[in-house]
């Protein structure tokens, strides 16, 4: 007591402006620790003590703990009142029957991390960065590069359907069964094997890898491994893990898009003339791929039971089951033409089909539950099957682009050393190394259970779009060549699939602006689905422990936020030393600002967020980017911190803050508050004047753009998990040989030039000036050759696909170019 009596009189002998200081520090200090009220409490009595003020104070204070800190005290007095304040106001979202479900489907994984404003990096960095089992492997390397190689992207075009070898290939070799367990036949292979199979499908030819991928996503065998009767899953699934049934899922219909759940589809519970139990089904559905060459179908239905014959009630809802294609009544046989990408895309109508009880997913008991079997497999789904072939993408253009920026050239000089080339080279390098690094922390959490949708979405919808800006530059510098269809083409059909990727498995716009942010506001912020649900069941107790602590939590990310963005991140620590120090730094900073925004927004527009989707979808946008963040440093931190791959990795994550920043300045922009909006405008402009990122510099795009232009191991690695045919008369082969010719006569080409530069040999092109620099001994006959070779390479590859009118109208693939001569003969003459 004499202590305390020794400070408290050291307290009245300093200053009022110094007391009140040390008491807004005080403030800040443990706001930013999140400290809990007890200690607040304790805190205030100390500053009253420094400020002299009358006793009548002290005992209203002590009336203000006690109604803070005593909790029978405060959820009579305080959160009662301010629950039936907020039930009449409808302040908080409501939230539907299927809402809910889907918010139950998934799980909360390292994205509740970011969206808590103190992320824990001890357990980002411990998440799983998973390599291919060995048998996975020998699958990838044999049987994987196998079906590669018996497909031709442009053959598939034209033709529209792969070869009978090819799709027996697939059958024999269990492609349709990536992921049905071993003990029916399938593989049983990881999501990080499933996706990187994908992948490498989708560098060869997108068709391929969309009709491997569907039978191994929603679908069939997915549900039945999940939700399948014994008896269902011991009839179906080895016959679909050999190809023998040819499974399609039917969930989209004309007035059923991305609001799946306002289905017309329908099916009625009967009982037969033998007292067994069936089901009536009438569908009209579309864009279901495989559907014309479907054995069987899943398909998504309303559910009605007039008689309660199932003792489930009449209306019972999103029912799946498994409808064979030819039971009376279905209608296949007809196409879709998705932009002219020759996958089977196609309607499917049913008219009174009539099936056994038995033939919904799951039995009898399994009637009802097909949206909650809908979005639980979309929580995982999302992120493997179009995640990976945009990633197979991204990877082709990475090395290939590097490639053509090497051969190609224009004023005496190759592209690659342009800076208006460099500039998207840039773009499509940093992108494809966060997309894997995506890739394979999405799947590590997959493989160890997890089943986070908001993940997953963002997943699904970042990389689509990523890739559609690879694409456009990958088209903006090989130029001509990129229009001029045909086999030597490897961008245009690309081009022309991306908006299928874009639109499918819930359209990009739905996803950024409902999903990632709509249901992450509900789903991973720590106390705002707990304060929902108290709130509809008259939890007074339960609503009382989470409001209070959603109170604290605002308050610490707001003091998280202000600190941080003063000391921009420094104030915060990083688990590792190194390059990377400085994004988790940062990545802290940005956690804390947005989740403390996130929160101002759930406060601002309450129930009506829902409807706001342009600033929900500047929230999804930074919340996607710390994922994506979380991800890229993890694998850089993963793979042993290169050197080499710092260019990589350094540019991803500056354009990663770019984009956080970005939707910084587009909330605070933008959002509402009653009163504070001015506010908010302010923090707008102090947010331009610190950034917590901007983008990469060009001197950083200029290294990554020479970095894709080097023969060697990193080029490979960085591109590992594509399909690179050696064959120089293919497309990718024939850039393959030419990079190699030219970066080996490389030391050739340096004598030639400075030879020019002395003015030993005429200006010209290269080609005439080999015989002059032989001549006069600037290189010898060896190098001469290998230089020939070089240039012969570099003429072929830059050369454009040629059809006589008659090829044209016919389509013909076999003759690439006109009056009958091969490429190299068409190289030769020019």
């Amino acid at each position: 007591m004499e202590v305390l009596a020794e400070y408290l009189g050291f307290i009245y002998e300093v200053p009022i402006w110094a007391s009140v200081g040390v008491a807004i520090v005080l403030a800040i200090t443990l706001a930013y620790t999140g400290a809990p009220l007890w200690i607040w409490a304790i805190a205030g009595y100390i500053g009253l003590a420094g400020l002299e003020v009358p006793q009548w104070v002290y005992i209203a204070y002590s009336v203000f703990v006690v109604l803070f800190n005593v909790k029978p005290v405060r959820r009579t007095l305080l959160s009662a009142p301010i629950m039936k304040l907020l039930d009449v106001l409808n302040f908080l979202p409501t939230i539907s029957e299927t809402e809910q479900t889907a918010i139950d489907a998934g799980t909360v994984w390292v994205e509740g991390e970011l969206f808590s404003g103190k992320p824990d990096f001890k357990r980002i960095l411990n998440e799983p960065y998973p390599e291919l089992t060995k048998e996975e492997q020998d699958f990838m390397d044999n049987q994987v590069e196998t079906l590669c190689s018996m497909v031709n992207d442009w053959d598939v075009f034209v033709k529209k359907d792969f070869t009978e070898e090819a799709w027996d290939y697939m059958r024999k070799e269990g492609f349709f069964g990536l992921i049905i367990p071993k003990k029916f036949g399938g593989h049983e292979f990881s999501a990080t094997a499933h996706s990187a199979i994908v992948a490498k499908l989708a560098s060869r030819c997108g068709p391929l890898a969309t009709t491997v991928m569907v039978p191994n996503s929603l679908g069939p065998a997915e549900l039945l491994m999940h939700y399948g009767t014994d008896k269902q899953k011991e009839h179906y699934l080895p016959r679909l893990a050999s190809g023998v049934e040819m499974p399609c899922f039917a969930l989209t219909e004309p007035n059923a898009g991305s609001d799946a759940g306002g289905m017309l589809s329908n099916g009625v519970v009967f009982k037969g003339d033998d007292g067994k139990l069936y089901l009536k089904l009438n569908w009209n559905k579309r864009y279901i791929t495989l559907a014309a060459i479907s054995t069987v179908l899943g398909l998504a239905f309303k559910l009605k039971d007039p008689e309660n014959l199932l003792g489930k009630g009449v209306d019972l809802g999103i029912t799946c089951a498994l409808v064979p294609s030819d039971a009376k009544g279905v209608v296949l046989g007809k196409r879709h033409d998705p932009l002219g990408v020759p996958f089977y895309n196609c309607p499917t109508r049913g008219h009174d089909v009539v099936v056994p009880v038995e033939s919904i997913i799951g039995g009898p008991d399994g009637a009802g539950n097909g949206w909650r079997m809908l979005m639980e497999s979309l929580a995982v789904g999302r992120g493997i099957s179009l995640p990976a072939q945009s990633l197979g993408g991204a990877k082709m253009a990475t090395r290939v682009i590097g490639a053509y920026a090497m051969i190609r050239k224009q004023f005496g000089l190759n592209i690659g050393k342009f800076e208006g080339i460099e500039e998207p080279m840039a773009r499509i390098g940093g992108y494809t190394y966060l997309m894997e690094a995506s890739r394979r922390y999405t799947t590590g959490g997959l493989d160890k259970g997890a089943k986070p949708a908001v993940v997953t979405a963002i997943a699904k919808y970042n990389f689509t779009e990523l890739m559609r800006e690879i694409i456009n530059d990958s088209m903006d510098i090989v130029g001509g060549s990129g229009i001029s269809r045909g086999p030597r083409n490897i961008f245009a059909n690309g081009y022309i699939s991306l908006p299928i990727a874009i639109t499918v498995e819930g359209a990009n716009i739905l996803t950024r602006t409902l999903m990632i942010f709509g249901q992450g506001a509900i789903r991973c912020h720590p106390y705002a689905l707990n304060e929902i649900n108290a709130l509809q069941e008259g939890d007074v107790k339960a609503f009382d422990e989470n409001f209070w602590s959603h109170i604290g939590h605002v308050g610490r990310n707001k003091a998280r936020s202000f600190m941080l963005s003063l000391t921009r991140g420094y104030l915060a620590g990083s688990p590792v030393t190194g390059p990377a120090a400085k994004y988790f730094r940062k990545l802290s900073w940005a956690s804390a600002s947005f989740a403390f925004f996130a929160d101002i927004a759930l406060g601002s527009y309450g129930g009506a967020l829902k409807m706001k989707e342009k600033i929900a979808g500047r929230y999804a946008d930074i919340l996607s980017h710390m994922y994506l963040a979380a991800a890229t440093l993890r694998r850089f931190e993963a793979e042993g911190r290169r050197k080499e791959d710092e260019v990589y990795f350094d540019w991803a994550m500056q354009y990663i803050f770019f984009r956080i920043q970005q939707g910084f300045e587009g909330i605070l922009r933008e959002i509402k508050v009653p009163g504070l909006s001015w506010a908010f405008r302010l923090a707008g402009l102090w947010s331009r004047l610190n950034p917590v990122g901007t983008y990469p510099s060009d001197k950083l795009g200029h290294k990554l753009a020479m970095a894709m232009q080097e023969v060697g191991e990193q080029r490979n690695r960085i591109t590992e998990g594509t399909y690179i045919p050696t064959d120089p008369e293919q497309a990718v082969g024939r850039y393959e040989n030419a990079l190699n010719l030219i970066t080996e006569a490389a030391p050739v080409y340096k004598k030639i030039y400075i030879a020019m530069k002395k003015r030993e040999i005429p200006k010209a092109p290269v080609p005439e000036l080999i015989d002059p620099a032989l001549k006069k001994g600037f290189i010898t006959e060896e190098e001469a050759t290998m230089v020939r070779k070089a240039e012969d390479a570099r003429n072929d590859a830059i050369q454009v696909d040629e059809f006589t009118l008659e090829e044209y109208l016919h389509e013909t693939p076999e003759t690439p170019v006109g009056d009958g001569l091969t490429s190299k003969e068409v190289a030769q003459t020019i």
